[in-house]
């Protein structure tokens, strides 16, 4: 909830509602860091997840690869899903723009900056559909195959992230357009940026084990 903003006293010393604001502030930062925090945690157990299917999977010799149909590398497209990749992490620099134009109580260029994030944060995860379906379609894969299994969760729980991301980002946007935010009222603005990062965080981990570490070093 966003706060209504009051000037200082003259001599520069902060009035109370400041002090309440800067407090409220620094207690929703640290209630969403734990959520970061737990949320990361359901992340890396799923990453582990996936490794350790991998992992016995290829120490159990290639006929097996074969028999319980595990994709060969070449079937996850390295080239779109880097591209897709490269599409996440310049919206976060696009937040970055975002949060440093709500500092400079800059609303257009807070506007502008959001609708960009969403708008990348919907290619990617159009990009993802279009993987899903090559998977789904070519390949065979769905969620009861060894692969399809923990691929699918792990990757589909975070495009779910990233669509609430891009929700959380348009309402962001429209808020901001109505003069909602401020550079003395941003904690908002910040809030979904620090959720950002997180899902770019995670995807650049996710993007590691399942797309980059080649099979032989399984």
């Amino acid at each position: 909830m966003d706060h209504p903003v009051s000037a200082a006293h003259g001599d520069g010393t902060k009035s109370s509602a400041d002090i309440a604001l800067e407090h409220s502030d620094t207690n929703r930062k640290f209630g969403f860091w734990i959520f970061v925090s737990s949320e990361l945690l359901i992340f890396l157990g799923l990453i582990f997840a996936f490794a350790m299917t991998r992992l016995f999977a290829f120490r159990r010799g290639q006929e097996y690869v074969e028999s319980i149909h595990w994709p060969e590398s070449t079937l996850l497209s390295v080239t779109l899903v880097s591209i897709n990749t490269f599409i996440l992490l310049f919206s976060s620099l696009a937040v970055v723009m975002a949060i440093e134009h709500v500092r400079a109580n800059n609303t257009k260029g807070v506007v502008r900056w959001l609708v960009l994030v969403s708008i990348l944060g919907t290619i990617f995860l159009g990009a993802q559909a279009f993987e899903y379906n090559l998977l789904i379609n070519t390949d065979g894969q769905n969620l009861t195959t060894p692969f399809g299994g923990p691929f699918f969760i792990l990757t589909g729980l975070h495009g779910l992230h990233v669509l609430v991301g891009v929700i959380w980002c348009v309402i962001t946007a429209i808020r901001a357009a109505q003069g909602t935010y401020s550079a003395r009222n941003n904690m908002s603005v910040e809030i979904f940026g620090l959720y950002w990062h997180f899902v770019d965080l995670v995807w650049v981990i996710i993007f590691t084990v399942v797309y980059l570490i080649s099979d032989k070093a399984w």
